[in-house]
């Protein structure tokens, strides 16, 4: 599906900068329309908010409209509470609350389904990306549906990348798909994206799910290296061994439907 929108075509100027930034330095002739932001959070209480108010000051240089959707997972700790209470505050943040853990990719979904706006990004709540680099993205969404962030340099124990590493190559054998970085939550997509895909998985498949029925649907796709930083709050999550038994069961029911 080749990229085709009323959004009028983007023109990047390229323009000085004093210090040297991760950030690729432009500026837009006119502000897009609007931006859906999605945080997954479980536990996020120490991140969440610098989580939001970065990417309100992020995203805000280059979209009319902005809502960021915290998706509070039912987790036991005040993340459901602050984000309320900054929401009271800021008509911006719209939360979506879970009453009990429902996983990664049925926070995802959540978010996906409140999410109204022309464009939808979404990230992670633990602080480990430079929201500042959406820029970068925004170089290429108007030629691609999608707009992939790969970890260019990934600030992880060796464990969590070789798990990555075998993970990824099994998708992309699997599903053909030309993706660098599968699980990489710095994703920026067009609306037309989520009005034909429907996505079921409740885990950690949710972006090979996305990833392969976007491909089977002719979606195009573009890989863009982003930074990625170690986590200096909380704890992560998802190397649970039933959360791993859970994803390669979806796969391969995955795999089973659509080849």
């Amino acid at each position: 599906m080749s990229t085709n929108s009323s959004s009028a075509s983007l023109s990047y100027e390229p323009i000085e900068a004093e210090v040297q930034d991760t950030a690729e330095v432009f500026k837009l002739p006119k502000k897009l329309t609007s931006v859906s932001i999605i945080f997954p959070a479980y536990n996020e209480q120490e991140n969440i908010e610098n989580s939001i108010n970065n990417a309100l000051t992020a995203f805000e240089k280059y979209f009319d409209k902005i809502t960021v959707i915290p998706v509070n997972d039912g987790g036991a700790d005040n993340t459901g509470k602050i984000i309320d209470e900054m929401a009271a505050k800021d008509e911006r943040v719209k939360p979506v609350h879970h009453e009990v853990n429902q996983g990664y990719g049925t926070a995802l979904r959540s978010g996906f389904k409140a999410a109204k706006h022309d464009y939808i990004f979404f990230s992670d709540s633990d602080g480990q990306f430079d929201l500042e680099e959406i820029s970068k993205l925004l170089l290429y969404i108007d030629s691609y549906d999608m707009v992939l962030g790969y970890r260019e340099k990934r600030a992880d124990p060796f464990h969590r990348k070789a798990n990555a590493w075998a993970w990824g190559s099994l998708v992309r054998m699997l599903f053909k798909i030309n993706v660098k970085d599968i699980d990489c939550a710095f994703k920026l997509f067009r609306r037309s994206v989520f009005n034909e895909i429907k996505l079921e998985s409740g885990g950690a498949m949710v972006n090979t799910e996305l990833l392969a029925l976007a491909r089977k649907r002719g979606f195009t796709m573009k890989n863009v290296p982003v930074s990625h930083f170690s986590r200096e709050l909380g704890e992560q999550t998802g190397a649970n061994p039933l959360v791993i038994v859970k994803a390669f069961t979806e796969l391969f029911k995955l795999y089973a439907k659509i080849s």
